[in-house]
């Protein structure tokens, strides 16, 4: 019997111990993807953590985390450990301030400006596997606005200005997630969600990455200057033109009529077409720069060839 007694206490120390021990949570500082696996290989449902949110920590190895999300049916899941904060990365995270606060609070530097707006229906029956096309309907902005693609300070080689080869790397490689979270006040990221569906699949990073940080401004100006000139086409004839011929062909010399009617005699010659699969996918608006005024940042802009001249307006769905 005494030999039995250290032998049940070896065995219920450690349930012991191990029922003590604190739950571990920390909270998110970046949108991270989730995934099932350490290799990263699988995310059930395309779960991303939420800033500011705790989560409960089960496990550390490598620079990964372990957490257990609630409500999952894969509830255990591994995140960069960079995305949540505890002592240990604290410091990491100030290594990777997002450029949007060192850029200088000035307007454009670039003399030129690209603007890309996208038709999203075309654009979605083309890239149906886009987590913002699955979930795309009648009731979604864009299904009869123009989106937007993105600000392009030109010539087009004028990118990555100031970036970190590591965010260089990242960036051509599509791993926009793990980009720099970019310092958006509330007002703007919830209109760039909207009004850039591939907010959703971290385009925003992206764009301002590559493109944004030649803009002169901080990322914040950058896209409410984005914005500003994305909502000037919508509330024109142009997005009227657009909806009133969904399912029909239309060609770029009329376009550019309704431009000139629009915005000012010439201001056409200023806007180029690109298509696929014979459907009309972007409008490509060439400008000046220096204030958020299409009529005015159209006459400084550049006259180029359009890559396509005829396409058909495609509607919502596949």
């Amino acid at each position: 019997m005494k030999k039995i007694i250290p032998i049940a206490l070896m065995l219920i120390l450690p349930l012991l111990l191990i029922a003590k021990k604190p739950k571990v949570y920390e909270t998110a500082m970046l949108e991270c993807p989730a995934y099932n696996n350490m290799k990263r290989t699988m995310n059930s449902n395309d779960v991303q953590l939420e800033t500011g949110k705790k989560y409960r920590v089960l496990q550390k190895n490598k620079g990964q985390t372990l957490i257990l999300l609630e409500g999952e049916r894969v509830a255990q899941r591994w995140v960069k450990e960079v995305c949540l904060s505890d002592s240990t990365n604290t410091k990491e995270l100030q290594k990777t301030k997002t450029f949007s606060d060192q850029r200088p609070n000035s307007k454009s530097t670039s003399k030129q400006n690209l603007l890309a707006i996208s038709w999203q229906n075309a654009f979605c029956q083309t890239h149906q596997y886009k987590k913002e096309c699955k979930s795309m309907d009648s009731k979604s902005f864009g299904a009869f606005e123009f989106v937007l693609h993105g600000l392009w300070p030109q010539p087009r080689n004028n990118v990555y200005c100031d970036v970190s080869k590591k965010q260089v790397g990242m960036d051509k490689n599509k791993q926009w997630y793990s980009l720099d979270k970019l310092v958006l006040d509330s007002d703007t990221r919830s209109k760039l969600s909207t009004v850039m569906p591939g907010y959703h699949s971290y385009l925003h990073r992206h764009e301002w990455i590559k493109h944004g940080t030649c803009y002169g401004t901080s990322a914040d100006d950058y896209y409410d200057d984005s914005i500003a000139l994305l909502a000037q086409v919508n509330a024109s004839r142009v997005q009227q033109y657009f909806k009133q011929n969904i399912g029909r062909m239309v060609n770029l010399k009329e376009i550019r009529k309704v431009f000139d009617k629009e915005f000012g005699r010439g201001a056409g010659e200023h806007v180029t077409m690109n298509c696929k699969q014979g459907l009309v996918t972007e409008l490509w608006l060439h400008l000046g720069s220096g204030n958020t005024d299409l009529k005015a940042l159209f006459k400084g802009g550049e006259e180029p060839r359009s890559r396509c001249y005829k396409g058909r307006v495609d509607a919502v769905g596949f």
